[in-house]
This record gives structure tokens, C-alpha cells and sequence, in this order.
């Protein structure tokens, strides 16, 4: 495109070459212009017929001002819904927690009532009308501080089941030889030396020389020692005034102030001291008197049958 300019004053004329590609940019250049212009008087209009007063002008600012303010409301209000509901889901779980928390309180041997701050509650939180921020933020310290309570009791809880636990593992009910059968039993018997009517103050299993003497409680070892009755002789002290004693052993792998589990293997069956063959000679003592040692050995006989029966029969 050629474009020619001429200037009278001057009497002279001057040509203009526009490519096509000048021509283009030269028309978005001018594009833009014009649109900044016409954003720029409509700002400027608009605005000054607010100020102004204008007819018509304030209306439609109230309304573009509602809109926003609407837009506003509701996205406030669908997350306060959302909280809501979340805030729900949260309480219907405490009570869940509560229920179990009964029931586990009960295994402990504890009252539950001791531990309720509340009486049950239930139900959904969003109701039929819209819940305030206000109510949103009362009914999350409400939860706060009930679970900071729960939070003490199951720690309560746990606390008195470890200690059952504890004194579960500290009663001698593991049998001391595994496998072997009682020979002779507590009480008075004849004497196997003497003939004589005496005192038995424990039990006999018959084994082979070497066959291993288990802990049949946790404890420490207090006593080991060669006594010219008992032999290699082994004394557990297991807390609250009872022991155990394991006594005629061929060897002793454990020492004074050891510390031994339930099911250790802490000796081997001999015939050392006053003893007619290899055989364990074990006693149970509470306060400093002889307890009959099947009592102890029932129990855990028990208890191991209770567990089976919960548990059910293992899978091949």
C-alpha cells in the first residue's frame, strides 16, 4: 500500500510504503488503544456517575456490590456446612470410643461410671436450620475437651491392664519340667530315706539328668547356692512375698541378681543333695509358708485353656 502526503505550506508531497505486516501491527496497535480507551471512559463514567448521582448509577452499584457480597455468603456458608458435617462424623466416633472404652474398662476391672464426665448423647449435628460460626467453633471446643478426657481414662485403663499383665507374668503357673508328669505330690508322704511318715513340702517330676528346669515365673534370682538337702538349689523371688525353688540339679545357668522370664531355662534336672534319682524337686512359698504348687500349675492350666477356646483351634 503506498500512502502520499503532501504539504501545501511546503509545496512538497512525500510517499508512504505499507507492508502487509506493518499494516497489521499498525491495526493491533490501534485495536488496543481503542479498547483501553473505552475501559478508561467506562471506569471514568461509571465511577463519576456513582459519585455524582446520576440516575440509575447507584442502583447498579448496589447491585454488582450485592453479588459479590452474595458470592461470598455462599461460599462461606457451603464450608461451614461441610464442617458441619465433618464435625458430626467427629462426635459419632466419640461415642464409639466411649462404648469400647466401657468395655475394655471393664476387662481392667474398673468402674466405667468413674470415668464419664458426660451423660450419652447423640444425633447429628446439622440440624434443620444453618449453624452459626459461633455454634461451629463452641461445639469443636466441646469435642476438644471431651477428648482430652477420654485421652486420661484409656491411659487409666492401660495402665491397670499392663500392671495385671505384669502380675500375670510374675504367678508361677508355667510348669518348671515341660512334658513330665508328677511324681509326688504336696503333703505328708513316706519318707523315700527313712520310711518314715513326713512333710513333702513340694513336687517331684521325674526326668533324665539333663533335662531343662524352666523359670516357672518371671523374678530374680535371689538364692543360688549348694544346699546339702536340695543340691544346686535356685531360689526366684517374683514380688509380694513369693518365691519358688528349684532344687537336686545337675548344673544352674543363672546367678544371684539375675533377672529370669517366665519359661527360662535357668537349671537341668539332677539328683544332687538328698535324693534316690534325677528328678525336680520344686516348691512354692508365700509369706514363708510352703503353698501346694498344683494350685499355681492348675491355674495357668486354665487360663492356657481359656486362651485356646478364645482363639479357636489353629489353622494346619
Amino acid at each position: 500500500m503506498h500512502i502520499i502526503i503532501t504539504d501545501a505550506w511546503l509545496a512538497r508531497s512525500r510517499a508512504m510504503h505499507l507492508s502487509g505486516f506493518k499494516l497489521i501491527g499498525v491495526g493491533l496497535l490501534a485495536s488496543m488503544l481503542l479498547m483501553l480507551a473505552s475501559i478508561a471512559t467506562y471506569h471514568w463514567f461509571f465511577l463519576e456517575g456513582v459519585r455524582q448521582g446520576w440516575p440509575g448509577f447507584a442502583s447498579v452499584a448496589r447491585l454488582v456490590h450485592q453479588s459479590d457480597a452474595d458470592s461470598k455468603d455462599a461460599y462461606m456458608r457451603a464450608n461451614l456446612d461441610a464442617m458441619a458435617r465433618k464435625l458430626g462424623e467427629m462426635q459419632a466416633r466419640m461415642v464409639q470410643i466411649d462404648s469400647l472404652g466401657e468395655r475394655v474398662a471393664g476387662l481392667a476391672g474398673l468402674n466405667p461410671a468413674e470415668f464419664k464426665n458426660a451423660p450419652g448423647s447423640g444425633g447429628s449435628l446439622v440440624a434443620s436450620r444453618d449453624i452459626s460460626m459461633q455454634e461451629l467453633m463452641q461445639a469443636l471446643e466441646s469435642v476438644e475437651v471431651s477428648s482430652g478426657s477420654r485421652v486420661d481414662w484409656l491411659t487409666v485403663v492401660e495402665s491397670r491392664l499392663f500392671d495385671q499383665k505384669i502380675q500375670q507374668t510374675l504367678i508361677p503357673t508355667e510348669k518348671p519340667v515341660d512334658g513330665v508328669q508328677v511324681g509326688s505330690a504336696f503333703g505328708f508322704r513316706i519318707d523315700p530315706i527313712t520310711g518314715r511318715s513326713a512333710l513333702h513340702t513340694g513336687l517331684d517330676f521325674p526326668a533324665d539328668v539333663g533335662t531343662p528346669i524352666l523359670a516357672a515365673a518371671g523374678g530374680v534370682v535371689v538364692v543360688q547356692e549348694y544346699h546339702p538337702a536340695y543340691g544346686n538349689m535356685i531360689e526366684v523371688d517374683h514380688g509380694n512375698d513369693l518365691i519358688t525353688r528349684y532344687a537336686h540339679a545337675s548344673a544352674t545357668f543363672v546367678k544371684k541378681g539375675d533377672i529370669v522370664k517366665r519359661g527360662q531355662k535357668i537349671a537341668s534336672v539332677g539328683s544332687t543333695g538328698r535324693s534316690t534319682g534325677p528328678h525336680l524337686h520344686f516348691e512354692v512359698w508365700v509369706a514363708g509358708v510352703p503353698q501346694d504348687p498344683q494350685r499355681f500349675l492348675a491355674a495357668g492350666e486354665k487360663i492356657a485353656a481359656a486362651k485356646s477356646s478364645t482363639l479357636g483351634p489353629r489353622k494346619p
